[in-house]
């Protein structure tokens, strides 16, 4: 009677039952690293102001508060006023960055298009230079006559020559000539044929450009520096980054005046400023999840250089 050979404990990928434990360790690990950093703020939110400066950073104070998010809460009429705006911006914003790096991608992307290779240069040089901030500015304030208006905050960021080269690679790799050619066949013109055939197989690429983009809006704070002077059109970042500097004032110039002194004392320092770094992460975080099904793929196919 022949032997049976011991089978080894192997997983689909090829790896012993070991060295998956040990990898997925190290990978569970490395998440915990990227994810530690904002918990840790999180607690120093709810640190009380006596406690940070008594004890320091701790991840288990000694005295919970809810000062910073109280002191912000007080500033509610001009933070949620500044969330609009940040989010009508995002919203608004993103649609027209993936309306125009789609389209702009998909024609560079055919090779029936005959300036294919001329536009593609022209978004590969303006990666690699700028013209610098101050024709920018002249553009958008003399020419465009965009300056305290809401278009200021669309416009600078409405296109993107990393996202066109992605997208162009995605449309290449993804959406197959053959298709092309039997809409073509059948009478379809080329926005029904981008519109109706092109995006659904383009699903990924859109999502990681999408995402891309909100990133960049909603972190964007410098562009309502230069061009916003009206309160009403303060977005969140910079609306956060003025309340930081008045408590960096009120700080430093304390021993001029005794009202000063009186409001630097009131005032949870550190603590707001952490809350202020919750405020502004976790509503775009949240969003992450919606594209993370389609955003690994989206970017590993659009990201091959080809």
């Amino acid at each position: 009677m022949k032997k049976r050979k011991k089978v080894s404990s192997v997983n689909v990928r090829g790896f012993s039952k070991k060295t998956d434990l040990f990898f997925n360790i190290i990978i569970a690990l490395i998440a915990f690293s990227c994810v530690f950093p904002f918990i840790f703020v999180v607690i120093i939110s709810l640190t009380s102001e006596h406690s940070l400066a008594v004890d320091g950073y701790q991840l288990w104070p000694s005295e919970w508060s809810l000062d910073g998010y109280r002191y912000l809460y007080s500033l509610r009429g001009k933070i949620l006023q500044a969330l609009f705006i940040t989010v009508f911006v995002t919203v608004l914003g993103t649609l027209v960055n993936v309306v125009f790096t789609s389209t702009y991608a998909y024609a560079i992307s055919r090779p029936t298009f005959q300036y294919r290779r001329f536009f593609t240069i022209f978004a590969l040089i303006t990666m690699l230079f700028s013209a610098g901030m101050v024709p920018n500015y002249i553009v958008m304030t003399n020419m465009l006559n965009l300056k305290d208006t809401i278009w200021a905050l669309i416009l600078p960021l409405a296109l993107s020559p990393f996202n066109i080269i992605v997208m162009r690679t995605f449309f290449r790799r993804s959406v197959p000539d053959a298709i092309i050619e039997s809409a073509r066949i059948d009478g379809a013109g080329e926005l029904r044929t981008f519109v109706q055939i092109v995006l659904p197989l383009a699903v990924p690429g859109i999502a990681t450009i999408s995402l891309f983009a909100a990133l960049a809006y909603w972190n964007d704070w410098f562009n309502g520096l230069l061009y916003i002077q009206s309160d009403n059109l303060v977005p969140l970042q910079y609306l956060l980054m003025k309340i930081q500097n008045n408590i960096d004032f009120m700080t430093k110039n304390a021993a001029m005046s005794a009202t000063l002194a009186a409001a630097g004392e009131t005032i949870p320092k550190e603590a707001t400023r952490m809350a202020m770094v919750v405020i502004s992460t976790v509503p775009i975080a949240a969003s992450y999840p919606f594209f993370q099904r389609y955003f690994i793929s989206g970017l590993t196919i659009g990201g091959v250089k080809e």
